[in-house]
């Protein structure tokens, strides 16, 4: 459908320059558009339209590129019967009188200047030459590169969740070593902190000691060798004295 339309309108433009061609006293093989600015990957169309009175006889239609000052360089031809010419580099296609010029896969050393040159078979004047329309091809657009990027920082995501959760778990470990830690010197201080609880032996108080107490009587002799009367000796007097002995061993002296 798009070739169809391609060659449509390519008829039409040819139609209106063979029509123009008189009045204006140009050549008789045009080659438009004059100039396409491209990027780097596309492809680039032109298209080479010859006289319906070219046409009618047998030819060749030559395809050439010139770069800077250089001498222009033959890159493709097609013939009046062919209805196609591919290569790896260039295509064009037979819509006779208009012919389809394709550069594909452009890389920025296809810049330059083209046009086409028939050459007709059966003419005095063979070779009829058409202008020179201009191609650039710029650098790939940005876009190109962005895509990848997008792989790129997915693939990454992986290797950085690892070095983070390796860093919240270091960092996990080494709080609680510290609380762990703190717990035990915690305990260890209270422990010398506290009192002696009731499990642990007390020592024993010593039961105290009631001394038991006797009484007795005890009766001193008179001294024998005073002789007095009995008169004069003294009413007899009966004296007490207590005496305490330990409980082991209780004395009671004898009356």
């Amino acid at each position: 459908v798009w070739d169809s339309v391609e060659g449509a309108l390519a008829g039409l433009c040819a139609l209106l320059l063979c029509c123009s061609l008189p009045l204006a006293g140009c050549h008789q093989v045009t080659f438009f558009p004059a100039t396409l600015t491209l990027p780097a990957g596309s492809s680039a169309t032109f298209f080479c339209n010859i006289s319906m009175e070219n046409s009618s006889s047998e030819f060749r239609l030559n395809w050439y590129k010139k770069t800077n000052d250089s001498d222009p360089q033959k890159i493709a031809e097609i013939i009046r019967n062919a209805p196609e010419v591919k290569t790896e580099k260039y295509l064009l296609s037979n819509h006779t009188p208009i012919f389809k010029m394709e550069i594909l896969n452009l890389h920025q050393n296809d810049s330059g200047s083209y046009y086409c040159g028939l050459i007709t078979l059966y003419r005095s004047d063979k070779v009829a030459e058409s202008n020179h329309s201009q191609l650039v091809v710029t650098a790939a657009p940005e876009m190109t590169n962005t895509t990848d990027k997008p792989n790129e920082e997915e693939s990454s995501p992986p290797d950085h969740s690892k070095a983070i959760l390796l860093g919240i778990m270091l960092l996990a470990g080494a709080v609680l070593l510290l609380f762990f830690g703190y717990i035990t010197v915690t305990i260890r201080r209270a422990g010398m902190q506290k009192p002696p609880s009731g499990n642990t032996p007390v020592e024993k108080e010593k039961p105290t000691v009631v001394p038991t107490v006797d009484y007795g009587v005890l009766e001193f002799q008179r001294d024998s060798r005073s002789q007095l009367p009995p008169e004069t000796y003294p009413a007899d007097q009966t004296e007490y004295a207590t005496i305490i002995f330990p409980q082991e061993k209780p004395v009671t002296p004898e009356r």
